[in-house]
């Protein structure tokens, strides 16, 4: 039986494993109000060739992952079989992608009439639990689909108890900030991920639901983003507007915390427009106002995962690195490293490609491959991040010792990767 060799090169090109294609093709069908029954064997029966074509739902929601018709991912009927309209997939990707409240109004339709449940805050701590696995997934691995596609499933759940069920303004205010939060989760992925025209759509969704809790810190969080967005796009001075828009928020007046963060991603815009002076500057702001943050105050779980010491270094190497500060990029990359905490994975992976890179700016290239030959292949090294990282890391040494021994070392890995 021939396998399926179209949907295994697709998979390896989106990074996903069996579970994970299962994760996100689940999540797009509760998404859409049925049962994510889809496993690692129906997968792997996709892959064998034992299962040519899927049932209709599970073919609109790989049409909705992949955003290509079903029959460009080696499926084919075995007879003629009436498919859905080719506009149906798209419909249910970007009402997927994009959290659509719609989606959760359809959910309603049938229910006017019915007695309405009672929404409570019960029901928003069940959806932060949910929400606290997602951001330890990101941690691991980041930049995912699934992770882009959980995030935003769970959001349309949010606004589902908004639309039908009967709760206190406190509760809806809080359910539109956890659809916010989630949103902006899912744009955070969509930019690890390298897919920026999702983030953009993301960020624009996130945006109005967050005006709408009227929760501060949320608003933070998507501005923040908002202006790493524009970095990675290289488009600093949209970053600087957008990251000015979270440090003016009131939060960082009540919590150091918060500016720090505003601080230090401001440097790493900064260095992109190769102002060294104010590089300098706002790392030191941030870091005095990260020592007067109060670790035992509540924040939400997103800043409690990420934010610390070995984030602010790992952002000072971003900034130094832009500015050609090779020798500082690398001991700020040093102390991240030594603080980094165990399960975060791809925060340490992109910080050991940055080291790589301001050994490699130091002419130090045996240094600089041995550390780029340390990043972990699984998960890390399957990152889009990464992928981009080590593409660039590839380009410098290529320019800075082409025939070197340690060039050769360099260039067998990584095609073998």
């Amino acid at each position: 039986m021939a396998g399926n060799s179209t949907l295994k090169a697709r998979m390896a090109e989106a990074g996903f494993t069996q579970t994970e294609l299962a994760e996100a093709v689940n999540a797009i069908l509760q998404a859409d109000g049925h049962a994510g029954t889809v496993g690692d064997r129906t997968v792997r029966n996709w892959l064998t060739g034992r299962t040519r074509w899927p049932h209709r739902r599970q073919r609109v929601a790989l049409e909705a992952v992949f955003n290509c018709p079903v029959t460009e991912l080696g499926f084919a009927p075995r007879r003629e079989v009436s498919r859905p309209a080719p506009s149906e997939a798209s419909v249910l990707r970007r009402r997927f992608i994009s959290t659509s409240a719609h989606m959760a109004m359809a959910h309603a339709a049938g229910t006017a009439q019915s007695v309405r449940p009672r929404v409570g805050s019960g029901d928003v701590q069940r959806l932060l639990s949910k929400f606290a696995v997602i951001v330890a997934s990101d941690h691991r691995y980041g930049g995912k689909l699934t992770i882009e596609a959980q995030a935003a499933a769970l959001a349309g759940e949010a606004l589902t108890l908004q639309e039908r069920g009967n709760a206190s303004q406190r509760v809806r205010a809080a359910l539109y900030a956890c659809a916010a939060s989630f949103t902006s989760s899912a744009m955070w992925a969509a930019i690890d991920g390298r897919r920026f025209d999702a983030a953009q759509r993301h960020f624009a969704r996130a945006a109005s639901l967050a005006a709408m809790s009227g929760e501060p810190t949320i608003q933070f969080r998507i501005w923040s983003h908002a202006g790493s967005l524009y970095r990675h796009l290289g488009r600093p001075a949209d970053a600087l507007a957008a990251n000015d828009v979270a440090r003016r928020a009131t939060l960082t007046r009540r919590d150091p915390m918060f500016a720090s963060l505003g601080h230090a991603r401001h440097a790493a815009i900064h260095g992109l427009r190769g102002d060294s002076r104010a590089v300098r500057q706002l790392l030191g702001n941030a870091q005095d106002a990260l020592q007067r943050a109060d670790s035992g105050e509540s924040r939400p779980v997103w800043m409690n995962a990420f934010y610390d010491q070995a984030e602010l270094e790992s952002l000072a190497v971003a900034a130094y690195l832009a500015l050609g500060s090779y020798e500082d990029a690398e001991a700020h990359a040093h102390r991240s490293l030594a603080l980094l905490k165990p399960a975060m994975q791809r925060s340490r992976a992109i910080t050991t490609a940055r080291l790589a890179q301001a050994q490699l700016g130091q002419g130090e290239v045996e240094r600089a491959v041995a550390t780029a030959m340390s990043i972990p292949t699984e998960p890390s090294g399957q990152h889009p991040r990464i992928i981009t990282m080590l593409g660039e890391f590839d380009t410098g040494l290529r320019v800075a010792a082409p025939s070197s021994q340690a060039a050769r070392t360099w260039n067998q890995y990584f095609r073998e990767m």
